[in-house]
């Protein structure tokens, strides 16, 4: 597992999310309060591994862990999810306004392909006519 030190909480909360594993511990996580050994059930990986999964999602502020006699309980804790929300809440006004001006520009291509289809048929019958309007003068 790669060591880091993240400058901020948003960039720790990110780099937490960054492993599939670590999403699937939150998504159990947010059925309810569970042990460590149930969460390391469905993987297939040590103790000491899924423990330093926790460290890094306790650290990001992402999961709180109890002691309750021989139960330790993890439980899930969103606030920093709601941070990663906002930020991307951003980026996502940015796209749809920017998918937004590239729909309209695609209409207006299209529009532009229709009105040329038209101006060029058009011209085709214009020509037709004026070849035919020769043919039957020289006749």
């Amino acid at each position: 597992m790669v060591k880091y030190n993240a400058p901020d909480p948003l960039s720790e909360t990110f780099a937490a999310l960054a492993d599939p594993t670590r999403r699937a511990i939150l998504g159990r996580l947010a059925l309810g309060e569970t042990s460590v050994t149930e969460l390391a059930a469905p993987f297939e990986m040590s103790m000491p591994a899924v423990s330093k999964h926790l460290k890094v999602l306790e650290r990001a502020g992402l999961i709180a862990r109890g002691r309750e006699a021989q139960w330790r309980p993890c439980r899930l804790q969103a606030a920093p999810l709601r941070d990663v929300s906002g930020w991307v809440e951003h980026y996502r006004r940015f796209w749809e306004q920017s998918l937004d001006r590239l729909d309209d520009y695609i209409r207006e291509l299209k529009s532009r392909s229709a009105n040329d289809s038209k101006n060029s048929k058009s011209l085709d019958l214009q020509s037709q006519e004026k070849k035919r309007g020769r043919k039957h003068r020289r006749k």
